[in-house]
């Protein structure tokens, strides 16, 4: 879970993962605190041992946290959980089935497919999304309907592969890109979707897009 400046959402977050049962397997919740300056590190500390924190000392970017998270896992299987709540924890058995059937190595959240709710929010955002995982299957000949999502689980083995060197939010593409490059099996499952405006804390914006198309770009053709 990387964290920054969420001292309003981390407890529920962390809570909800608590509850999730995922069966025998065993839950680890690693919580990066990416230089957090509000009470979010005070509010981490109520949770005990219940979590493991580790404490950037500078606010470094999403990428950054994700990397020193992977770095620190121990179980077999690895999901990114943003603490914002924009992704449900109880919908993680959804994306831990195709893996644990065998069939996948990598399952990305689709908020573009299935029957489950989505709240309405940015059309320009919506555009945005189709036009770069459009260009990022013609590049990876992946067929993907929501590259940019959030949600991704994906086994430890694949994750010590990944290399990752985004510190943002061209994380994205790099890793669908690293993915594809790899021959990962790759599912999609559908999720719901709780968006938040900007009002409430939403931090990309479109120079991010135009980041992510650079970056489309940069994994898939020039390294």
């Amino acid at each position: 879970m990387p964290v920054y400046n969420e001292e309003k959402f981390i407890v529920r977050a962390i809570r909800r993962v608590l509850k999730v049962n995922l069966g025998r397997i065993k839950k680890e919740i690693i919580v990066i605190n990416d230089g957090s300056n509000d009470g979010t590190l005070s509010q981490l500390k109520t949770f005990g041992k219940k979590i493991k924190v580790f404490n950037l000392k500078r606010n470094q970017g999403k990428g950054a946290a994700i990397r020193r998270g992977i770095k620190e896992v121990t179980g077999e299987v690895v999901v990114i959980q943003d603490t914002d709540l924009e992704y449900d924890p109880r919908e993680l058995p959804i994306l831990l089935k195709p893996i644990t059937d065998g069939d996948a190595e990598v399952v990305y959240g689709s908020r573009f497919m299935g029957d489950r709710p989505h709240r309405v929010l940015f059309f320009w955002h919506m555009v945005a999304n189709n036009f770069l995982t459009t260009v990022s299957n013609m590049c990876t000949n992946i067929n993907l309907t929501d590259m940019e999502t959030g949600y991704k689980m994906f086994t430890a083995k694949v994750a010590k592969r990944l290399d990752l060197q985004e510190n943002r939010f061209g994380l994205e593409p790099e890793f669908t890109a690293k993915v594809a490059r790899m021959g990962a099996r790759v599912y999609e499952v559908g999720i719901s979707y709780h968006g938040r405006n900007y009002d409430q804390g939403k931090k990309i914006g479109w120079r991010d897009g135009l980041w992510a198309l650079w970056c489309i770009l940069k994994y898939n053709l020039f390294s």
